[in-house]
């Protein structure tokens, strides 16, 4: 006679049970997918000449438009070509994939220096607003409020034009693009922190308004800070790549994201895969830091805290 099989004991169901629950509510209250996109983007700009097949300039006329490797047919039609391009070669004969670990990281070091300087500019800028208050309160925020209404699109291009595009103005124009995110934010908070009892009792006891700014001040606005700057870092890089696809960006042949897209737009038709990849990894990038800076909102802040 066949065995009849015997249940399960009821603590081993209920944990296999629980298996793919844990699973889900990890994936729901902790953004592993952008985290992991995010160190990938890490590892690819700090190894990219490791990681890289090729020299992402060096240009083999042979191989222009060749299609990413998969495209076994095209290699056997074209045996000269004695390289197969994993992404795909550019409109003449750049690696797509090299030029994209590159570009990661140019991207990632413009937008990290121009968030640091326009995230500490923003910072002292609220706390100074917040804190004194009066003329200088006014004077910030009017200037808050002029560079907002400045196109900086526009502004951008006349000064990459006027003064040598290179890394450097790029970097100084996303620092002001920066600073004025958090400004508003900061000021608000300070607002709030010195009618404090503890900030009271400090001017009491005649503390500096220096050492009440960056001992009693500071720490209860980094966690706003911390947020508005995960959110900004997707915005600058995508107005980094938007800055080289205008011809306005860090001049070529240095591979940015942005100026691979305008190179590869021309050849939409026939060779998508100079733009598509680039843009990809744009979309990827600026989602998953919104994505972590939405995360970071909802565990800091008490009033969408979400448990």
């Amino acid at each position: 006679m066949a065995e009849i099989a015997q249940p399960l004991p009821l603590g081993v169901r209920a944990r296999r049970a629980a298996t793919p629950r844990s699973v889900l509510t990890a994936f729901r209250r902790w953004p592993i997918i952008p985290l992991f996109v995010l160190a990938v983007l890490v590892f690819a700009a700090v190894f990219a000449p490791l990681l890289a097949p090729r020299d992402p300039t060096m240009i083999n006329l042979r191989g222009r438009t060749a299609p990413p490797a998969w495209d076994a047919q095209w290699y056997e039609d074209h045996p000269n070509v004695n390289f197969r391009y994993p992404l795909g070669a550019d409109h003449v004969g750049r690696d797509v994939l090299s030029r994209m670990l590159h570009g990661a990281r140019v991207s990632l070091m413009v937008a990290m220096v121009a968030l640091v300087a326009g995230t500490l500019s923003g910072t002292a800028l609220g706390l100074l607003a917040g804190y004194y208050g009066g003329l200088v309160d006014e004077l910030i925020t009017r200037a808050v409020d002029v560079w907002n209404a400045l196109p900086f699109l526009l502004i951008a291009i006349l000064a990459a034009m006027t003064l040598e595009q290179s890394a450097r103005v790029v970097m100084a124009l996303l620092a002001f693009a920066a600073w004025s995110s958090g400004v508003r934010n900061v000021r608000a908070e300070v607002l709030g922190l010195k009618t404090r009892d503890y900030v009271l009792q400090a001017r009491i006891c005649g503390a500096s308004d220096a050492r009440i700014l960056f001992r009693h001040l500071l720490p209860g606005v980094i966690n706003t800070v911390v947020v508005i700057a995960s959110l900004r870092v997707g915005g600058l890089i995508l107005a980094e790549a938007g800055l080289s696809f205008l011809g306005a960006g860090i001049p070529p042949p240095a591979p940015t994201w942005g100026n691979m897209i305008s190179e590869g737009r021309e050849y939409l038709n026939t060779a998508w895969w100079i733009a598509f990849f680039p843009g990809l990894a744009i979309f990827l990038v600026v989602m998953s830091f919104n994505f972590v800076g939405d995360w970071l909102r909802d565990r800091w802040d008490p009033r969408l805290r979400q448990v």
